[in-house]
């Protein structure tokens, strides 16, 4: 496809958008763009103060711009189940819902407040709770979208369903990776039974490549002085959030999207570039590994749907 830019976001008014993570990083650079051609966008953060500051980013940049700052802990199904229900209270009909946020913490094991594996219960359990908290809710709106957030660390991951918490031999950056391969088998799993079901709901994916955010950073924080040094080398190799962002705003927004798409950086080993259509791992595409993903979700959250 030819170079795709924000300029080319179509008018966005009178549409609901949900971003999770949109304090900082990709998410503010998807909520500012937003915003920025009409949405009303709703950002949805564990950290409220983060979230009013960047709201005021938001409203600087886009003077006139339509945000809400909400409570939302993806680490913890009382906090998602508290945002569905008080969010679906104001706004009936929810137009897009972006599942940005995410985690990385490469030092010893953490577990959420349900005591889930901590980068699976935030990366993929919660947003699996969220989006079938939603689900009635993007289904009032007239071409509701889901956007996954995945990454390129998904194409070297494995599922082990018979130790999904990587609770034998833990490895922080092996269990990221695993988050992020469950992360695109829902998106594709949830296309697959959206269409099954007929219904009107998109669901797509994204990932950034490697991209700068602050989540390189958070990673290393355990290692303390020398984890800041990593970190910030690391920062060197990334590409700007606002170009990052570029493949997730696509698929939230471009015409013409068919459920199941997944978009990325058209460069080599889609570290950076252009926005274009590429391909998950063959383990992701499984129609048989996203049932079996789908049911392990349902019985952890107890959130069923479809």
């Amino acid at each position: 496809m030819a170079a795709w830019s924000t300029r080319q976001i179509p008018d966005q008014h009178g549409r609901t958008a949900v971003v999770t993570g949109a304090n900082s990083g990709l998410g503010l650079v998807t909520a500012t763009e937003l915003a920025r051609h009409g949405a009303t966008v709703v950002l949805a953060v564990r950290n409220v103060a983060a979230g009013a500051r960047a709201a005021a980013l938001i409203g600087d940049a886009v003077p006139r711009a339509r945000t809400e700052v909400r409570e939302l802990d993806l680490a913890s199904l009382s906090s998602v189940r508290t945002f569905a229900k008080e969010l679906t209270a104001d706004h009936p009909a929810v137009d897009l819902l972006v599942n940005n946020a995410g985690l990385v913490l490469l030092g010893p094991a953490h577990t959420t407040a349900d005591g889930f594996e901590l980068h699976l219960g935030t990366n993929m359990l919660g947003h699996f709770a969220l989006t079938g908290l939603l689900l009635d809710a993007l289904a009032r709106a007239d071409a509701p979208r889901v956007v996954g957030l995945s990454s390129i660390t998904h194409k070297n991951a494995r599922l082990d369903f018979d130790d999904l918490m990587s609770q034998r031999a833990y490895d922080a950056a092996r269990a990221y990776g695993r988050s992020k391969l469950a992360t695109t088998v829902f998106g594709l799993e949830l296309d697959r039974r959206l269409r099954a079901a007929g219904s009107r709901i998109t669901s797509v994916l994204a990932h950034p490549g490697l991209s700068r955010s602050n989540l390189t950073p958070r990673a290393w924080e355990h290692r303390g002085r020398a984890g800041r040094i990593v970190a910030r080398g690391g920062l060197l190799l990334t590409q700007p959030a606002e170009r990052g962002a570029l493949p997730q705003l696509f698929a939230a927004t471009a015409p013409g999207v068919r459920g199941g798409q997944f978009f990325g950086p058209s460069g080599p080993w889609e570290l950076r570039g252009d926005v274009t259509e590429v391909r998950p791992s063959a383990e992701a595409a499984a129609p048989a590994t996203g049932q079996r993903l789908w049911t392990a979700a349902e019985n952890l959250t107890g959130v069923t749907y479809l």
